[in-house]
């Protein structure tokens, strides 16, 4: 029992965890759902449950940890001791330039060392998801190295164990990792880079934007907004800022327009509420003598001006201004959906980006498989060369991700196809590396012959 003490901890731990966060993203949920009443339910329900499972893989890791025998055991420990080590040593590296880029403007928010981790726990989930994979890779080059040089991978192929079953602790690891990533890449790595800028904007200018310099045309209403700034909690009922309305005719001649330093819907009223406002009749504007004439502003205009009856709500005007990378899996899925039919939409781009939320964990899977046959060193050449062609690959990795992504996104190819394109390149080059490895034939050799003459 005492094998499986952690699996109980880290299960106590995961579900205390969970019943907070939980109940705050229900909440949260409840008021998207509201708000975007034709976003897909569903997507966006299951958002707490993968919180709650989210907390519960370290659990589940150790739960494996304790089914195994003694000798995982002991190369878990090996490997979860270097990938904590490497993977807090990146964290720092990355948080001191953080630190000395943005310092000064965490200053500027009044309560720095709160601000500083509000910032620091929305980044988080995004930092973890793009720097695992190093981490990972580190690690496993940094644990096989420390068996190799010790003829501790020797000893255990002595007992039975091939290399296969050798490295399948480390894969399962590695699985793990993709979890979380996968968990993060469900809403909140996506979201991450967004609420940053937002953060940061609060401490330097007072205001927290969601989106800026939003164009939405109701083409029902024949109405154009065109919206300076989105505040980030523009769902509780904070004011839109900076705003221009233009009515137009049902054959396309301009009728009005509305020019408000704020407005602001009513959730229960469905009324909006138009500060600082002038207006503009501009039904009168013939063409005299080949010149216009001046637009007729109209005096004694309430203010604030209250305009009952329009459909809209901030949850559609936003919708043009949301970029394809801060969306969750939730988000993707419910633009997807309500733009089908929509000519206007860069739908490529969304769908890429969908397929890409559940392709990107799988690059954890593919490093642990890439690094496996090129840390486990057999002869007296040393880990060095094994060291440095991982990290090669890894960085061609790296580099044909963001290549696939582009002509995802352009139409050169297609959106699933760029998702997974690098993890099935990875896959395959690293099972012929394994192969190469269980056979006993030199890795180099195999890729000089790859080489031109």
């Amino acid at each position: 029992m005492r094998r499986f003490l952690p699996a109980l901890i880290f299960t106590v731990l995961g579900l205390g965890l969970a019943a907070i966060l939980a109940t705050r993203e229900v909440s949260e949920v409840a008021d998207h759902l509201t708000g975007f009443p034709d976003s897909d339910a569903t997507a966006h329900l299951l958002r707490p449950a993968v919180l709650t499972a989210l907390c519960l893989i370290p659990a589940l890791a150790a739960f494996y940890y304790g089914l195994v025998g003694a000798l995982d055991r002991y190369i878990i420990r090996s490997f979860l001791g270097a990938f904590t080590l490497c993977f807090s040593a990146l964290f720092s590296i990355w948080l001191i330039g953080d630190l000395t880029d943005n310092f000064s403007d965490f200053r500027k928010s009044g309560e720095t060392l709160r601000f500083i981790g509000m910032y620091y726990a929305a980044a988080f989930p995004k930092f973890f998801v793009d720097f695992a994979p190093f981490g990972l890779l580190l690690a496993m080059l940094y644990s096989l190295g420390k068996f190799s040089r010790g003829q501790e991978i020797v000893s255990m192929i002595q007992t039975g164990r091939g290399v296969a079953r050798l490295i399948l602790p480390l894969i399962v690891m590695g699985f793990m990792v993709g979890l979380v990533c996968l968990g993060f890449n469900y809403r909140w790595a996506p979201a991450a880079s967004a609420y940053q800028d937002a953060l940061l904007e609060e401490a330097k200018m007072g205001s927290l934007s969601k989106a800026r310099n939003v164009v939405y045309f109701a083409e029902e209403e024949r109405r154009l907004w065109l919206i300076g700034s989105f505040p980030y909690e523009y769902h509780q009922g904070e004011p839109l800022k900076n705003v221009i309305v233009r009515s137009f005719t049902p054959d396309g001649k301009p009728e009005w327009r509305i020019k408000a330093n704020t407005a602001q819907w009513n959730r229960e009223t469905n009324d909006w509420t138009f500060q600082g406002v002038t207006k503009w009749d501009l039904t009168h504007r013939l063409e005299v003598e080949d010149r216009p004439l001046d637009p007729k502003l109209e005096a004694n205009l309430p203010d604030p001006l209250v305009i009952s009856n329009w459909p809209e709500t901030p949850w559609q005007l936003i919708k043009p201004g949301l970029k394809a990378e801060e969306l969750g899996i939730p988000g993707l899925y419910s633009w997807l959906v309500q733009n089908r039919e929509s000519e206007w939409g860069n739908k490529r781009q969304f769908l890429t980006q969908w397929h890409y939320r559940w392709a990107q964990p799988g690059i954890c899977l593919a490093i642990v498989l890439l690094a496996a046959p090129l840390g486990i060193v057999f002869s007296r050449r040393g880990t060095a060369g094994g060291v440095a062609l991982a990290i090669f690959l890894c960085a061609g990795m790296m580099f044909t991700s963001t290549v696939f992504l582009s002509l995802g996104e352009s139409g050169y190819l297609h959106p699933m196809w760029a998702a997974w394109g690098t993890n099935i390149l990875a896959s395959v080059i690293a099972l012929v590396l394994i192969q190469r490895r269980l056979v006993g034939r030199p890795i180099y050799q195999t890729l000089r012959n790859l080489l031109p003459a």
